[in-house]
Formats: structure tokens, sequence, C-alpha cells
């Protein structure tokens, strides 16, 4: 999971955005399709995209999640996440270009208190501090099987980096900061939805599987259901306040069909 689970559900957009991110990745993208390796698109529509949050659509991939194995990964999922960890390099690459200084988190609890306080600090010290996976990921923690707990090569400031802290830094850059996006339901389909523009399409359904479906868990698992089956809201008896949910399990498995194209449609972009 990129980031640790937000303390409270917030509106998709807490700030207007970064437009210098968005420019950026627009180079980036441009750069990738004159290699032939992204399609060709304009993001200038990113920053006024609408989204729209199907409970039952998150119920359906919460459950699927819940029942998926630990562990369904074969060679065609193998290479897609192969692929997803050198993209999320070439991201973090882009930052320092950008201004941005990342820092391992060595303070207690979480390094931000949502979306508008990561986008308020980052803008005003040029630091992105990164929640280290070692300091949570899923309820065991690294789990050495996972693909993204792999050392990536990295080392910032004394501490050797995994790809999920990578995945973790670019995330809350190029979704959070750059489309001023929410750290509840929301806008945590938006960060997906438009980091996704900067990744090529193969690897679309691992971020798919590692954001979306653990957010969809953690926000409308079938584990915060009662016993009549309702999912109780905030305020009502069972209801289960974010900060004090269980992190979603670190799973490897194919995305489902269809499951991505539902995901998408959930977007109305803004024309450029």
């Amino acid at each position: 999971m990129t980031a640790a689970c937000p303390s409270a559900p917030r509106p998709a957009r807490p700030s207007a955005g970064h437009p210098g991110l968005l420019a950026l990745a627009q180079s980036y993208v441009d750069d990738a399709a004159a290699r032939g390796e992204l399609p060709r698109r304009d993001l200038g529509g990113l920053p006024g995209t609408r989204v729209r949050v199907d409970p039952e659509f998150c119920r359906t991939v919460a459950r699927h999640f819940d029942r998926a194995p630990r562990r369904d990964l074969g060679p065609d999922l193998a290479a897609r996440y192969r692929r997803f960890t050198e993209e999320n390099l070439r991201h973090f690459a882009l930052l320092a270009g950008a201004g941005i200084r990342v820092e391992p988190w060595r303070g207690p609890g979480q390094p931000y208190r949502g979306a508008a306080d990561l986008v308020d600090r980052l803008a005003r010290t040029g630091v992105l501090h990164v929640y280290l996976t070692r300091d949570g990921h899923g309820p065991d923690g690294p789990a050495p099987d996972h693909p993204l707990c792999a050392p990536s090569g990295v080392t910032v400031g004394g501490v050797p980096l995994l790809h999920n802290d990578i995945f973790r830094a670019v995330h809350d850059v190029f979704g959070h900061v750059m489309l001023g996006a929410s750290m509840g339901v929301a806008g945590e389909f938006l960060a997906a939805y438009g980091h996704m523009a900067m990744y090529s399409p193969e690897v679309h359904p691992v971020v798919f599987t590692e954001q979306v479906s653990q957010i969809c868990w953690f926000f409308h698992g079938p584990h915060l259901a009662d016993r009549a089956g309702r999912w109780p809201r905030r305020g009502e008896p069972g209801w289960i306040p974010p900060s004090e949910r269980p992190y979603p399990e670190q799973k490897l498995f194919p995305c489902p069909p269809g499951f991505l194209d539902r995901f998408t449609a959930s977007f109305t972009e803004e024309s450029a």
C-alpha cells in the first residue's frame, strides 16, 4: 500500500493542486510517448476531474480483495510488477528536478495530518517525508516475498528505500500534491487515476491492486459491516474510526477483468 491510511475521510480536493508538477508530468508523458513507451495524452484536463464514488463498487472490490489468495503471482503479473518498479524509479528521479527533497520520516506516528498538510508543508519546505514501509505495511509489516518489499537501490539519508517507499513518495507527489487530492476515498481514487497517466497501461492493474483495492478494503471492507450486513456511518453504533481500523494485508493477485474499466468510468475530466 502506498501510504498510511488516513485519519478520516475528507473531500476529494483540499487544495487547488500544483501546476508545476502537472507540467513536469506532461513533459514526462510526452517524452515517453515519443519513445513509444506511453500513449500520447494531454493531462490538461486532470485538475478539473470529477470523481463519482459508487459504494457498491467499492464493496465489490473490497470483497474480492478480502477473499483473494495471499499470493497468486504468475509470470505475467511478476513482469507487470517489474515494469511497475522500473517506472516508479523514473518518477522518483523527477522529484529532484522539481525541487523536492525526500527524507525518511523518523518521528512518531504519521508525517502528515492529511493531504492538505502534505501539500502545505511540501510547498513551504520543499521536503517530502516518506513514512517507511518498515514502520507500516499491512498487519505484519514488510513481507519479504512481496516485490515492493525488495530493495530499490536508492538510499536517502542513510536509509535504503524499498520499492514500496519509492511508490509512496511518487504517489504522494504525482497523485495527492499534483492534483490536490485528499486522503479519503474520493481523493485516493483521484490520486490513483491521475498518477496512472504516467504509467504504461500494462501496469495500471498493479496500481489498481496496490492502491484502489486496498483503499476500498480499508473504507468498505466486509470487516466493517455490522451483523445486519450494513456499513455503519460516522456517529452510528458500530462505526469504527479510520484511526482504529486495521491495515489491509499485502496481497498479490491479478486485477479481475472489468474492475479497471469500472474504476476509470468513475471519472469525468474537464476539457483542457
